[in-house]
């Protein structure tokens, strides 16, 4: 097992425990990211596309404004309607005006975006694999940790 300080090369201490935790949840954090992508760039998305993929297919068959899947997306630094027009042109969703309101688009995931979903899914034990270093009982008590931070 590598430490924090063997990972990014540090030969001082972190100022407290505090510190050492903030450092070791980004560092950990980008490492996932990372890993992820490495496994969607095989399926052509990134991390943010597969995410508002995952949020469509949760309310299939109906629709979300952009409003809504930007509310919903774990990056919420992300630009909704740019990521949903990269999928609308790779054909795994569709955006059509509100015909009650027309400042308002209406998205919903295409089959082809079920489809690749589901294929995607195949490999979910890869994605699962990331924190098999930890067994169910510490996956908890991490969930619930992550949890606390957050509260």
């Amino acid at each position: 097992m590598r430490s924090i300080e063997e990972a990014i090369q540090q030969s001082r201490s972190f100022r407290n425990p505090y510190h050492k935790a903030t450092v070791n949840l980004i560092y950990s954090g980008r490492w996932i990211i990372n890993m992820h992508n490495e496994l969607f760039n095989d399926f052509g998305l990134t991390i943010q596309q597969y995410n508002v993929l995952r949020i469509l297919k949760g309310q299939y068959p109906r629709a979300l404004t952009v409003k809504l899947i930007q509310l919903r997306m774990l990056d919420k630094a992300s630009d909704a309607s740019r990521v949903v027009e990269g999928l609308r042109k790779k054909g795994l969703v569709q955006r059509e005006l509100n015909s009650e309101d027309r400042r308002r688009v209406d998205v919903i995931i295409t089959q082809k975006g079920i489809q690749l979903l589901s294929s995607i899914e195949k490999r979910s034990e890869e994605m699962d694999r990331f924190l098999s270093n930890l067994d169910k009982e510490e996956i908890k008590v991490l969930n619930n940790l992550l949890d606390k931070i957050r509260s």
